[in-house]
């Protein structure tokens, strides 16, 4: 049967997917600081419906969870700004979609080094795969045009910035549930939210398509945080759920390729092929060992 940290990663990639793209969609009718002001809208519902969400009875320090999801949302949000400048100024989708998927090495390297988390041979050489499948998304087949550029470096920020989140975004369910912690998480948006739209308000009216773009791109953000968020409060481990979840390009790409009509290379193919089977390796979980019976207690002799 399939693990329900499971269910909720594939949950979070397809919502993921939808999201990465539309702010190729979106273009310059809205600015970076616009997009994410405006789409802090798509994540009301969601707000409105967890704090009626029951809190486990684990739940072991809820202020400190508070704070450490706040600021998972602060990181999250902050590193949106510059993955909306790249799509909006009309970098290719295909590319720099799996670009900016990268960062779940950042969580893994995290969640490894300051949460002591652990994985099996075959989960460790998935995870070297899905990485080098994100990498072989994005690099260009033509040498000389080089792979260092300037659209690199500012992609490497929401890198950092997203990975730094999902690392924080596991330390909360150590103590608050998912949703309390997903509620927390998206509230960091509204403040961030407010100062963008004061620091750059609207000067002409948004039309119906625009604001159906930017309230999806706000919802379907919400969903798949909330959906990482369920996978981590149901035992899945950072260095497994992150990496899998970084694996949104398989639903974007189709979409770029199809609706944008960008295109891939050979190389780039090679990667989805890698991805699809990182995704099996990575959700491969090896049986406890059985802890070994206990000898029984022998009665001493008379």
């Amino acid at each position: 049967m399939m693990p329900r940290w499971l269910l909720w990663t594939l949950l979070a990639i397809a919502c993921w997917g939808v999201w990465a793209v539309i702010p190729t969609e979106i273009g310059t009718a809205l600015s970076a600081q616009q997009q994410q002001a405006l789409c802090t809208i798509g994540l009301l519902p969601l707000l409105c419906i967890l704090p009626f969400q029951p809190e486990p009875a684990s739940a072991e320090n809820k202020r400190r969870g508070c704070w450490v999801s706040l600021a998972a949302g602060v990181c999250s949000s902050l590193g949106n700004l510059p993955y909306f400048a790249l799509l909006s100024r009309g970098e290719n989708a295909a590319t720099v979609v799996p670009l900016a998927a990268m960062y779940p090495l950042v969580t893994v390297l995290l969640a490894v080094v300051l949460l002591k988390e652990r994985m099996n041979l075959v989960q460790l050489l998935g995870l070297v795969l899905s990485m080098a499948a994100i990498y072989l998304f994005n690099v260009a087949q033509d040498a000389g045009s080089g792979f260092i550029n300037r659209w690199l470096l500012i992609a490497l920020i929401p890198i950092g910035l997203w990975g730094t989140a999902g690392l924080l975004q596991k330390v909360a369910t150590h103590y608050v549930g998912g949703a309390y912690s997903a509620l927390w998480f998206h509230l960091a948006f509204i403040p961030i939210g407010l100062f963008l739209y004061w620091r750059e308000p609207m000067t002409a009216a948004i039309s119906v398509k625009h604001w159906a773009l930017v309230l999806t791109l706000g919802l379907t953000l919400a969903l798949g945080n909330l959906a990482v968020l369920a996978a981590f409060a149901c035992g899945g481990r950072a260095a497994i759920i992150t990496p899998l979840a970084g694996l949104y390009p398989l639903v974007s790409l189709p979409i770029a390729l199809w609706y944008f009509g960008n295109d891939i290379n050979q190389r780039q193919g090679f990667g989805i092929a890698c991805a699809l089977l990182a995704v099996a390796m990575l959700t491969y979980e090896t049986a406890p060992k059985p802890a070994p019976a206990a000898e029984p207690a022998t009665e001493p002799l008379a």
